[in-house]
C-alpha cells in the first residue's frame, strides 16, 4: 500500500497531542482510544490489525491483528480518511505525561522497533509487526523489552515516550546500559541484548531490577525518564490500602488490617497533632 504523506503539528508541554493535517483522501491510522478530535468528513474505521493489509484478503487482515495481539496491544486500530473535499484535521492525544516523537520512517531505512505500548498514531500504509528479542529464557526474566513493535514503511510514525525524552547516538562499538523500561524506540542497526545485573542484592536493596538493556551500536536509541511501568507502581504503592486509613496504607502498606496499631503509628509518623 502506497504511503500518505501527511502534514502535521505537536502541541501542548507535558500532555501533549499531535493533529494530523489529511488531504482529500489521504487517511491517518491510530491505537484504539488515543482520537482527541476530527473535523468532520473524516470517516472512521475500525479494522483487524493495523489497516495496512486492507487489500490482502482475510488471511492478511487476521495476520495483522495476530501481531498486534502477541505484543499485547488491542486487536483494532481506527483508520480515519478524509472523506471531504478540502483539508481536515485529526488529532491523538499522548496517554500520559511526557513527549511525542515523530518518526520519519524513510530516514531510517524503513524500520524502527519501540516498546509495545509506545505507538500512538501513523500515516497509513506503515505497517506494525513484532520483534522478538535473541534469548528468550532472558528475555521472560526480563519483562519490558522481549516483544517489542516494528514499525515499517517510508511514511510518518508517531510514538509516545513518558517523561523527558534522551535522544542518543552511538557509535560502531559504543554500549550504554538502559533500564529495560526506559528504552523507548532503537534503529535496526542497534544491537540490542537484555542482561542479568549479576548482584541480587544490589537487585533486591538497591531498588533496581535485576535485568538492564544493553545497546551497543551503531545507531539511534530513544530514552524515557519517565517509564508508565515505574509512574504505575509509585501511583499503586502510595494508594490508600484496602481496609484501612490513608495513614495506614502510608506508614504499613503490607498491613492493610493492621488495626489500633497501623492507626497508632499512622498518626505520630504522620505528624498529626489530634
Amino acid at each position: 500500500m502506497a504511503m500518505d504523506v501527511v502534514d502535521y503539528e505537536i502541541k501542548g508541554a507535558e500532555m501533549q497531542f499531535v493533529e494530523i493535517e489529511l488531504d482529500p483522501g489521504e487517511a491517518a491510522v491510530g491505537e484504539a482510544g488515543s482520537m482527541m478530535f476530527m473535523d468532520a468528513g473524516i470517516q472512521m474505521d475500525t479494522v483487524f490489525g493495523d489497516g495496512s493489509a486492507q487489500q490482502g484478503g482475510i488471511f492478511g487482515k487476521l495476520l495483522g491483528a495476530g501481531k498486534r495481539l502477541i505484543t499485547g496491544e488491542s486487536l483494532f486500530t481506527t483508520v480515519y480518511t478524509n472523506q471531504a473535499s478540502g483539508k481536515k484535521r485529526v488529532a491523538f492525544a499522548a496517554p500520559y505525561p511526557g513527549k511525542i516523537l515523530p518518526m520519519d520512517l524513510s530516514r531510517m531505512g524503513g524500520t524502527l522497533i519501540c516498546q509495545k505500548d509506545a505507538f500512538l498514531c501513523a500515516a497509513r500504509g506503515v505497517s506494525l509487526g513484532i520483534h522478538f528479542q535473541q534469548k528468550l529464557s532472558v528475555g521472560f526474566f526480563g519483562g519490558e523489552g522481549f516483544i517489542m513493535q516494528k514499525l515499517e514503511g517510508d511514511g510518518l510514525a508517531f510514538v509516545h515516550a513518558g517523561g523527558t525524552v534522551l535522544k542518543r547516538e552511538l557509535q560502531a562499538g559504543q554500549t550504554l546500559m538502559v533500564d529495560t523500561g526506559c528504552l523507548v524506540a532503537l534503529t535496526p542497526g542497534v544491537n540490542f541484548e537484555i542482561q542479568y545485573v549479576g548482584k541480587v542484592k544490589t537487585a533486591l536493596f538497591g531498588g533496581e531490577g535485576l535485568f538492564f538493556a544493553k545497546v551497543t551500536g551503531p545507531g539511534t536509541v530513544w530514552l524515557q525518564s519517565l517509564p508508565f511501568s515505574r509512574l504505575a507502581s509509585r501511583v499503586f504503592a502510595a494508594a490508600p490500602q484496602r481496609g484501612g486509613s490513608r495513614e495506614e496504607g502510608s506508614v504499613l502498606p503490607g498491613f492493610a488490617g493492621a488495626g489500633l496499631l497501623g492507626g497508632v503509628l499512622g498518626g505520630v509518623l504522620g505528624g498529626d497533632d489530634e
